[in-house]
């Protein structure tokens, strides 16, 4: 067990969380603002972990990778928070509120990158240079759950946003959720997914950084 892989692990577990939280938080503020209440009355419009905290997908399941990377086996950090319940005959424009409250999840984690990479620039600046790489590491993290999350499957947010493009039925989207742990045992077991992720997730990263003066690599 490598115990300094396993307290980077544990520390980016932690901001796991509070990212997940600003994800789900995002799907919520955005019911909200498109009709429907039912996140408010649920104590879902709120920044508190505990309030979207799912205990397999947020804590289990993370925390079991983060053990495993440290032992030296894979270690593709991902997971899910507890989804927001919506209720979609309160939205004013049914289909289009429904992708934009699901693309609001990975939006708030691509807003977060960028903010995260300010925060790193002052520190920069500042003079805190060992802090740099942890940083960075934050805001990779917070872009692969962005990516992740709008891969086009249920019951990620890439799944509802791909179901309302094409007119998919709620009956035949509500099958297909069914089937959803194996569609996540799937990305599990077939890493050329965990690349395609880590290759936006890369990509995305050197691009954002670049405002910022640096100069990352895609690796």
């Amino acid at each position: 067990m490598n115990t300094a892989a396993l307290t980077h692990g544990l520390l980016l577990f932690l901001a796991f969380v509070g990212l997940v939280a600003l994800h789900e938080f995002a799907h919520a503020w955005m019911a909200v603002r498109c009709g429907d209440d039912t996140p408010r009355l649920q104590g879902r419009l709120t920044l508190d972990p505990l309030a979207h905290i799912h205990w397999l997908g947020t804590i289990v399941l993370p925390l079991a990778v983060t053990v495993l990377g440290a032992a030296g086996g894979p270690s593709m950090l991902f997971g899910w928070g507890r989804p927001v319940e919506v209720n979609w005959n309160n939205f004013r424009h049914r289909r289009w509120d429904d992708i934009l409250v699901s693309g609001a999840g990975p939006a708030m984690n691509l807003l977060t990158a960028i903010l995260i990479l300010g925060v790193m620039k002052i520190i920069q600046l500042a003079g805190g240079t060992a802090y740099l790489n942890p940083i960075l590491d934050l805001a990779r993290l917070s872009l692969f759950l962005c990516f992740f999350n709008l891969l086009p499957i249920p019951p990620l947010d890439g799944g509802h946003i791909l179901r309302n493009l094409v007119g998919m039925s709620d009956e035949a989207y509500h099958l297909l959720s069914q089937y959803s742990f194996l569609f996540l045992l799937l990305i599990l077991r077939v890493p050329a997914i965990g690349q395609v992720v880590s290759l936006f997730t890369n990509s995305t990263l050197v691009l954002l950084a670049w405002p910022f003066g640096w100069h990352l690599s895609i690796s």
